[in-house]
């Protein structure tokens, strides 16, 4: 069992929570933001009793060396990791900020999520499927070839955004409506990026063992420039598949909380709240695999 504090709410009492997500805690600082990622895990959107020991600091520690790697791709919204550098009414919060915290400027948010695909799955694999059931190999403007399987590698990388719900779920559309939505100008920032975002990522990721099946974005405007906000390609933003397991055909094992998806599949849980308590080897497991996760991308 990994031996660490599991931190599930932040409780700063100093600055504003402005939301509290499934898995982030985001504080306003005036025109700064600070996001803290707390070991919080969901699963059918419901948030579960447990947390994942040291998930908050993968996931932080991961869209830290992606924002690094990724600054000559597309400028982004981080100031500063470094809690000897946060505001002096935070630094009494050192032992929970450490490592699962960042302070990011305050930018106007594009409303939708950036989604690239490279690998056939998902919610665009179960689309498919009900098109071909009607005989039909197209879905949002895409013409897919027929014998194209799951997890199958796309003839070349989509873009396929979604709204952005902060409550609810997300829906994919095409790219035509995306440009009803946000205007042809910022579709075609938001496309470009994502896409080139994806390519220097998931080359470098295929070089350590992983392949990123597909992985979302978010950007925005800062002062009139564009920006790539919110955490970028980590476990709960990204499909990570490991190279040595992967095979065309069926669903891919994953560096994420799969364990727990597995484990909830086998019980009578009506997927409302509230969710059940994980035993302890389920929660290991997967906190066993964000860490191989990081391991891999990062070296550390």
């Amino acid at each position: 069992m990994i031996d660490e504090k599991v931190v599930l709410t932040s409780n700063i009492a100093e600055y504003p929570l402005m939301v509290q997500g499934k898995v982030r805690d985001v504080y306003d600082l005036g025109d700064q933001l600070l996001f803290v990622t707390s070991d919080r895990i969901s699963a059918f959107d419901v948030v579960l009793p447990n947390g994942i020991p040291g998930k908050g600091k993968v996931l932080t520690a991961m869209s830290l060396f992606w924002f690094e790697l990724l600054a000559d791709t597309v400028e982004n919204h981080l100031i500063t990791a470094d809690v000897d550098q946060y505001p002096e009414p935070l630094q009494k919060y050192r032992d929970i900020l450490e490592g699962r915290s960042m302070i990011v400027t305050k930018a106007d948010r594009i409303d939708c999520e950036c989604i690239v695909r490279g690998y056939i799955s998902g919610s665009m694999w179960k689309e498919l499927l009900e098109a071909r059931s009607g005989g039909l190999h197209e879905v949002h403007g895409f013409e897919f070839p027929p014998t194209l399987q799951e997890s199958e590698k796309l003839p070349e990388t989509i873009f396929t955004p979604s709204t952005k719900n902060d409550t609810g779920h997300d829906e994919n559309i095409s790219y035509a409506q995306l440009v009803s939505t946000i205007g042809d100008e910022q579709a075609t920032m938001c496309r470009d990026a994502s896409i080139a975002i994806y390519t220097k990522a998931a080359e470098y990721a295929l070089a350590r063992g992983i392949i990123i099946a597909d992985t979302k974005f978010e950007f925005g405007f800062k002062n009139g420039r564009f920006i790539l906000i919110d955490e970028v390609l980590s476990p709960d933003s990204s499909r990570f598949w490991p190279v040595d397991l992967y095979e065309v055909g069926k669903s891919q094992p994953s560096f994420d909380k799969q364990p727990i998806r597995d484990y909830l599949a086998g019980l009578a849980w009506d997927r409302k709240p509230p969710g059940p308590t994980l035993p302890d080897e389920v929660v290991d497991a997967s906190a066993q695999r964000y860490r191989e996760a990081q391991r891999l991308i990062t070296g550390s």
